[in-house]
This record gives structure tokens, sequence and C-alpha cells, in this order.
């Protein structure tokens, strides 16, 4: 007499991939619009929450790279997540598993239907306060799109589950289609953002503009003090104050920044930059120098004034190569400190 090996209720392998693929469904398609979005801003930036400045925009892609670095991680391992989970789901369930993989899929179409809707109410949130109408446009295509396809994607995937009959390949066009999206989104944000070398050539040339002003300020300083200028950039440095030059970050390349007086109150200050001053429309635009020795409110104005507050980028424009910067120090803005 033949006896049958029963599936067993529940395996732990089938409910923990299943949970996998749901937190990694819904971080993967969070990543995908959050980066879509912030690309097109970048793309299309609106007037409305921008502004036309010279300087670095850099650290306004913060956003795009975190969200891109999290799709990078994320969907290729809902991939390969959801193979197993199809591969197992095709064999006999248990009957809390077979219960488990209906609850899943219900609860991932009933998630990403609600993240998208979400999605869809903040855009016409921001389309009714004058959202420019093509990055509208843009982003609604693109959140109908990623919801089409989850939708119609696990919609299948219950149907084929509950005819064993049918062999569909569906999964694997969607899987494709997915695929492409991603490499394409991938490939779209680089070309906006810049790659990572361009990146880190950008903070370079911030770094140094950060550094000319902190050099610039302690001249002012120096001429404040003692009503001339330093013959040299070494009479700066200062060892009770604990005030050190800073260096250029390529200064193990034979490269420094220049220090040159021209008469008693204009010197001029150079340095080797790695791109040109970007300029435009720029959203989060604000820029922050992480070398500003202090901030300007911790002085007393009526002693002692510091130039350009706030970083005003348009006096430090640049183009690629060795740029000079002439400065005239005006007395009536900078006087002497009396002693």
């Amino acid at each position: 007499m033949e006896t049958s090996v029963q599936k067993p209720p529940l395996t732990p392998r089938f409910f923990f991939i299943s949970l996998g693929v749901l937190v990694a469904l819904i971080t993967s398609v969070s990543s995908f619009l959050i980066l879509f979005f912030e690309t097109l801003n970048k793309k299309f930036p609106d007037v409305l929450t921008a502004t036309y400045q010279y300087g670095y925009n850099s650290y306004s892609y913060d956003s795009i790279r975190s969200t891109l670095a999290t799709l990078i991680i994320f969907f290729p391992v809902f991939l390969v997540l959801s193979f197993y989970w199809r591969k197992i789901s095709k064999s006999e369930l248990g009957s809390k598993d077979n219960i488990i993989f209906k609850w899943m899929i219900y609860l991932i179409i009933f998630i990403a239907s609600l993240v998208v809707i979400i999605d869809l109410v903040t855009l016409v949130n921001y389309f009714v306060s004058g959202e420019i109408t093509s990055r509208f446009i843009y982003k609604v295509i693109g959140a109908a799109l990623v919801s089409g396809l989850v939708g119609f994607n696990y919609f299948f995937e219950l149907k084929d589950h509950n005819n064993k009959d049918t062999k569909s390949k569906l999964s694997l066009v969607y899987a494709i289609i997915s695929v492409v999206m991603f490499l394409s989104l991938i490939i779209w944000s680089f070309t906006i953002m810049g790659s990572p070398t361009e990146q880190r050539t950008w903070r370079m040339d911030d770094r140094r503009v950060g550094d000319l002003q902190n050099i610039q300020s302690q001249v002012i300083t120096y001429w404040q003090q003692k009503e001339k200028l330093p013959a040299t950039l070494s009479e700066l440095s200062n060892p009770i104050t604990g005030y050190s030059l800073p260096v250029d970050p390529d200064f193990e390349k034979g490269i420094s920044y220049e220090y040159t007086p021209k008469d008693l109150l204009t010197f001029e200050l150079c340095a080797t930059f790695g791109r040109d001053m970007p300029k435009g429309w720029q959203e989060n635009g604000r820029m922050v120098y992480p070398t500003q020795i202090m901030p300007i409110a911790e002085y007393d104005k009526s002693v002692l004034s510091m130039p350009y507050p706030g970083g005003t980028n348009e006096s430090w424009d640049h183009k690629i190569g060795r740029t000079c910067f002439t400065r005239t120090i005006d007395k009536d803005i900078y006087p002497p400190i009396k002693k």
C-alpha cells in the first residue's frame, strides 16, 4: 500500500523568501519613483523652487545618490528572490504556504497601488500649485508605467498559480521590461548628475573655492590688525590661534594656492581648477562650504567684517585650469581694528 508524502502546511524558507520579495519590491518601486522624480527635477528645474546662481551643485544631488545606491542594490536582490519565489510557488505548496502566497500578491498589489496613488496625489498638488507642465506629464507617465507593470505582473502571477495547466511567459516579459527600465533610469541619472569622477572633481573645486574664501578672510583680518598685507601666505599661519593654511586637494601633485600682493590694498589669489564653475538654475542650491572657519554671526561686524557673507559664488567664477582673483580691500567696509 502506497503512502503519499504530505507537504508541511508552512515552510520557513517560503515564508522568508516571500517576505524578502515583498520588502525588496516595495523598496525598489519607491526608490525608482523617487530617483525618476528627482532626476526630472534636475533636468527641468522650476524657477519657483530654484535659484539662478554660480556654484557647485554636487551637494544638491544627495537625494539622487542615495536613492540610486538603494535601487542598484535592492532591484537585483528583488530579481533573484523573485526567481526562487516563483520556482518554489510552482511546486505543490502546503495549505498555509498557499495562503501566504495569495496574501502576499494581494498585499503587493495594494501597497504598490497605494505608493503610486500617494505619488499621484503629490503630483496633482504640485500641478495645481503651478508645476511646469512638461515635468508634470513625465512624472504622471512614469508613475502610471510603474503601477501598471507591478499590478499586471502580479495579477497574472495569481492567475497562473490558480490555473496549473497553463504555462505563461509573461513573468519573463515583465522581468525584461523591468530590467530595461532600471538600466535606462540608471544611465539617465548619471548623465544628469555626472559620473563619479565628475562629482569628485566638482567637490574638489568646491573645496578650492572654500579654501580661497578662507585665505581671503585671513588676509583681510591680517590687514585690519596690522594695516598692511602679508608678504607671503606663510605669515598667516599662527601657532597660538592654531590657524594653518589650507592646501590644495592635489598638493601632492605639486599644485598649490598662490598669493601675490599688488599694492597696499590689493592682492591676488590663484588656484588650479578641474572644471568650469557651473552656473544656471539650481534647485536646493544653497552652497555650504565645510572649510568656512566660523559662521558670520559670530563676528562683531563693527570690528571685523567678513567678505561675501553667505558665499556669493559669482565672485569666484572660474574656468578650467589656473584662475586668479584680484581683491581690493575697502577700508570703509573693513576698517582697521582699534588697538
